[in-house]
């Protein structure tokens, strides 16, 4: 009896066993997710602001790996930076991977491959191109000045690579030569680890990795992983839209336009509306990008420069000098020729061209308005015939005629009597020296 109580007790305990053993069968059946998180395009505020969301979102899904899927041509500094600094921050792996076939990581692109743990590419794709682009001249500041950003941009490069154990000489070259590679050529240079053909190909290649995060090695499991997609949100697509430079020269322009249109026709509203709207989202936009002060001052200088002339007419003048201050200053408006950053010159010259023909319709009505004769005011009034209704107090020289309709007060060198037709031939404030015209005076013949 008691031998049976205790074949119970253990038959209890190894139940107890197999149940928690079923229990975490599950979790090992069921890897991490992996996220994929697309980048494609220049790379701008917009395009960080979408990174490190996706960074952000695979931290709160407990991703074992994240793979940053990138075709860019490169973009802005600052923006390089801020991705590149989540990454090297990250909790788990990122996999740079150039993807899909003819797509590339030029410029930009290939320091933050170069900061990811894990570097791969697809066949057919390339990367490098690294040099900083200089807006200045020839001369020996500005030399110095570029020699100086090339030095910074080649360390930051050669500490990506040392980090991750790649090939610092070819990162080098990559800034100071602007040398590119083919993802093959790549492979046998060290500057990636891995060529796959697409995103699950990648990952049957990283199972079983060990990546250190940290000081900490993680074995990476991803075959059978769910893989969850991070599209960008309309948020992030519009802002993506208002910070194309050249986009925010339209905004800017017809934000512009509209609030003149409301101040030369007052009381539509519309206008000053949609163009404050235009006007607000536009300076937002350029606030983002690295604007050049010296561009910007020169563009409000000739878009108050063409004002002035549609306000004042100087028949060419103020619109010639707003039209070259404009396109000099929409040149120079953007400080950086990053790819996807420069405002094309045939926007410059197609913005210049319809406000030169907004200011030749302007010059136009005011030759026209010029040559057309007098309606209004005491131009208009002299010439004009009266009818006398009264005379004043008895004063054959002074009495009340009727113009158009109005009554005034006028003053004659001859005798005036109520019927008389008079011509008027000045005004002095309320009162109107007249002339008689020549008519018969009531009872001669």
């Amino acid at each position: 009896m008691r031998r049976t109580r205790i074949t119970c007790s253990m038959l209890f305990v190894w139940l107890g066993w197999l149940a928690l053993l079923l229990s975490t069968v599950p979790a090992w059946a069921a890897p991490a997710p992996v996220v994929v998180v697309p980048l494609q395009g220049a790379i701008g505020p917009a395009t960080s602001a979408y990174v490190l969301r996706g960074l952000e979102q695979a931290r709160e899904r407990g991703a074992q790996l994240v793979v940053l899927q990138l075709d860019t041509p490169g973009g802005l500094d600052l923006a390089m930076r801020d991705i590149i600094r989540a990454i090297l921050d990250s909790p788990f792996p990122v996999a740079g991977y150039v993807a899909p076939g003819g797509a590339r990581a030029a410029s930009a692109g290939t320091y933050i491959l170069y900061a990811c743990h894990i570097a791969a590419m697809a066949p057919g794709t390339n990367l490098g191109a690294a040099t900083p682009i200089s807006l200045m001249g020839q001369d020996g500041e500005s030399t110095a000045a570029t020699r100086k950003s090339i030095n910074d941009a080649s360390a930051y490069i050669r500490g990506l690579a040392e980090l991750r154990g790649r090939n610092v000489q070819w990162a080098e070259r990559a800034v100071r030569e602007a040398v590119s590679l083919p993802a093959t050529e790549a492979l046998q240079e060290h500057v990636i680890d891995q060529i796959a053909t697409d995103v699950p190909d990648l990952l049957t290649r990283l199972d079983g990795l060990s990546v250190s995060i940290h000081g900490e090695q993680r074995v990476l499991h991803p075959l059978g992983a769910e893989l969850i997609t991070i599209t960008p949100t309309w948020h992030e697509r519009l802002l993506a839209l208002i910070t194309n430079p050249s986009v925010a020269l339209i905004l800017l322009m017809l934000g512009f336009y509209g609030l003149v249109f409301e101040l030369l026709m007052p009381g539509i509203g519309v206008p000053g509306i949609m163009g404050s709207i235009c006007l607000l989202v536009a300076l937002y936009a350029l606030h983002l990008l690295p604007l050049n002060y010296a561009g910007a001052a020169l563009l409000l200088l000739g878009l108050g420069l063409m004002v002035a002339e549609a306000m004042v007419p100087s028949f060419g003048i103020l619109g010639l000098g707003g039209l070259i201050a404009f396109a000099s200053g929409a040149f120079m408006l953007i400080d950086t020729e990053a790819p996807g950053f420069g405002i094309s010159l045939w926007l410059i010259a197609s913005l210049a061209l319809l406000s030169a023909l907004f200011l030749a319709v302007i010059v136009g009505m005011a030759l026209q308005a010029r040559r057309q004769k007098v309606v209004t005011g005491d131009e208009k009034l002299t010439g004009t015939l009266a009818q006398v209704i009264q005379l004043q107090d008895n004063d054959v020289y002074r009495g009340m005629a009727i113009v158009r309709g109005e009554q005034w007060q006028i003053r004659s060198t001859a005798p005036l009597h109520p019927g008389q037709t008079v011509q008027i031939q000045a005004r002095h404030g309320l009162v109107l020296d007249v002339a008689i015209v020549n008519e018969p005076h009531p009872g001669e013949s």
